[in-house]
C-alpha cells in the first residue's frame, strides 16, 4: 500500500520517502557534484551550447540587417520577440510563488521543490530580458531604458508601461536572484566542507560566504530569508500585472481590458507550475531524487495547474462576455475575430491546451503517473505560449480600419531565436543540476518529523 494511501494528516508529512536520515538526503543531493556527468549530460550541454550559439548568431544578424528580418509589418509591429517576452517572464513565476508565498504560509512540502523552481525563475527571466533589447530596433540606444539623468528629456515616457516593466521585472530578477542566493548559503557550505578537489573546494568557500553554522550564522540566514521572502511576494502579483499593463492600458480592441491584470497573473503561474513539473519529472528520474520529490509533490503542483488552468478558462469566457455586454461593435468584432479569424487555428490550439487538458488533473491516476503529468504539462506550456501569440497577433493584425489589416508569419530569424532562447535556458539549467544542490538540503532536514534524521550523521559546516 502506498503512503499517500493513508490518511490524509499522515501523508501530508511524508516529506522524504525511504531512507530519511540526515547523510542519506545530503549524500543523494551531493551526489551530482562528485560523480562523472552520464552521457546524457553532456549531450544537452552541446545542444545547449549550440542553442546558445544560435541565439547569438541570430541576434548579431538582426542588428546588422535591423528588424525587417523579422516578419513585423503594418500593423503587426509587435511579434515573437513580444510573445517570447511575457511568454519567459510567465515561466519564471512559479519559483517565487513557491519559495516565498509558500514560505510564508508555512507549507513544508515546498522545500523539496523550492531551489529548483527558483533557479528556473532566474534562468526565465534572462532569457526573457533579451527581447525587450533586441526588439527596441536601434539595440545601441539601449541604455535610455535605465535610469539615466532626463535633463534633455531623452528618456521614454515615465507613463509609458514599456518602461514600467523594466523597473518590474529588473526588481523581480534582482529579488529573485538574492533570495535564490541567500537560501543556497547553508547548503553551499555543505558542498565546500564535502569537496573532494582544491579547486571545487576554493569555489565553494567562496560562495558559502564563510559560513560555519553557528547560531548566529543561522539568525542572520533566517532574518535575511524571512523579509526577502516578503518582499518577493508582491513582486508575483506586481510584475505579470505591470506586464499586462502594456496590452491593458492601449485603446486597441481585445487589449483595452481590466481583465488582464489577474489573468496574466492566474496565466503565468498556470504556466510556471506546468514547467516546474516538466523539468522535475524528468530531472528527478534522471539524478535518481524520487524519494525527496515524491509523487505527493507532484500532485499537489498538478491540482494548482488545475485550479490555475480552471480561472484561466474563466477568464477566456469572460472575455467574450464582456465584449458581448459592453455593446461595442469594435470590441465584439475583434473577439469574433479571434476565434474565427484568419488566426483560428492559433486560439483553438491555446483553448485546448490551456482549458481542456489540465482538466484531466481531475483523475487521480494522471495526476500521480509522471508520464501522463508530463504529456499534460508540456501541452500546458504549449497553450500558454499561443495565448501569448493570440493576444499579441490577432489583436494588432486587424485594425480599425480593413485597409489597415495585414497578416503576420514569423521569418526563419524569429523562429530560431526562440529556439534559440531555450537553448540558453537549458544550458543554465544543466549547469545549474551537476554544481549546485537541486534540493535544498537544509530546510528539507529542518522540516522532518522528529526521529527521522541521524544526528550523528550530521556533516559539514552547514548542517
Amino acid at each position: 500500500m502506498s503512503k499517500y494511501s493513508e490518511h490524509p494528516a499522515v501523508a501530508r508529512t511524508v516529506l522524504v520517502q525511504g531512507d530519511a536520515s540526515y547523510e542519506a538526503i545530503t549524500e543523494t543531493v551531493h551526489r551530482p557534484a562528485i560523480t562523472k556527468p552520464p552521457k546524457w549530460w553532456h549531450i544537452g550541454l552541446s545542444a545547449g551550447i549550440t542553442g546558445i550559439a544560435l541565439l547569438l548568431s541570430m541576434i548579431g544578424y538582426l542588428v546588422f540587417e535591423g528588424v525587417g528580418v523579422w516578419g513585423l509589418n503594418n500593423p503587426v509591429g509587435w511579434g515573437y520577440a513580444i510573445v517570447n517576452f511575457v511568454f519567459w517572464v510567465g515561466i519564471g513565476h512559479a519559483g517565487t510563488l513557491i519559495s516565498a508565498i509558500l514560505f510564508l504560509f508555512r507549507q513544508n512540502w515546498r522545500t523539496s521543490i523550492n531551489r529548483f523552481a527558483e533557479a528556473m525563475t532566474i534562468f526565465a527571466v534572462i532569457c526573457a530580458l533579451i527581447f525587450p533589447g533586441i526588439h527596441i530596433g536601434r539595440v545601441w540606444a539601449a541604455h535610455w531604458l535605465f535610469p539615466i539623468p532626463n535633463q534633455m528629456a531623452m528618456w521614454p515616457n515615465f507613463r509609458s508601461p514599456l518602461l514600467w516593466d523594466v523597473f518590474a521585472v529588473g526588481t523581480y530578477f534582482t529579488v529573485s536572484l538574492l533570495f535564490w542566493f541567500v537560501g543556497l548559503v547553508p547548503d553551499l557550505a555543505t558542498f565546500r566542507d564535502r569537496a573532494k578537489t582544491k579547486i571545487s573546494k576554493f569555489v565553494y568557500g567562496i560562495f558559502s560566504l564563510g559560513w560555519r553554522g553557528s547560531s548566529r550564522h543561522w539568525l542572520h540566514y533566517e532574518k535575511a530569508y524571512l523579509l526577502l521572502a516578503a518582499l518577493a511576494t508582491p513582486l508575483v502579483l506586481s510584475v505579470h500585472s505591470i506586464v499586462s499593463f502594456d496590452f491593458a492600458v492601449s485603446q486597441l480592441p481585445g487589449w483595452h481590458t481590466t481583465i488582464f491584470p489577474p489573468y496574466f497573473v492566474a496565466g503565468a503561474i498556470f504556466s510556471g507550475f506546468a514547467m516546474v513539473v516538466t523539468l522535475m519529472v524528468v530531472a528527478r528520474k534522471l539524478f535518481g531524487l524520487e524519494s525527496m520529490i515524491t509523487d505527493r509533490h507532484l500532485e499537489i503542483m498538478n491540482m494548482i495547474i488545475l485550479a490555475t488552468g480552471t480561472m484561466v478558462g474563466y477568464a477566456y469566457a469572460m472575455e467574450f462576455f464582456v465584449a458581448w455586454y459592453s455593446g461595442n461593435v469594435v470590441e465584439q468584432y475583434a473577439f469574433v475575430n479571434r476565434a474565427f479569424g484568419p488566426y483560428w487555428w492559433a486560439y483553438w490550439i491555446m483553448v485546448s491546451c490551456n482549458v481542456i487538458s489540465p482538466q484531466l488533473f481531475w483523475f487521480k491516476k494522471i495526476r500521480t503517473t509522471p508520464w501522463l503529468m508530463l504529456v499534460v504539462s508540456i501541452f500546458v506550456n504549449i497553450g500558454m505560449w499561443f495565448e501569448r501569440f493570440v493576444i499579441t497577433v490577432t489583436s494588432l493584425s486587424r485594425d480599425f480600419l480593413p485597409s489597415s489589416w495585414g497578416y503576420y508569419s514569423p521569418t526563419w530569424v524569429d523562429v530560431m531565436t526562440f529556439v534559440g532562447s531555450f537553448g540558453l535556458f537549458f544550458t543554465l539549467l544543466l549547469l545549474f543540476m551537476k554544481f549546485l544542490p537541486m534540493i535544498a538540503i537544509s530546510e528539507v532536514k529542518a522540516v522532518l518529523p522528529h526521529g527521522h534524521g541521524d544526528h550523528d550523521a550530521n556533516k559539514g559546516g552547514s548542517q
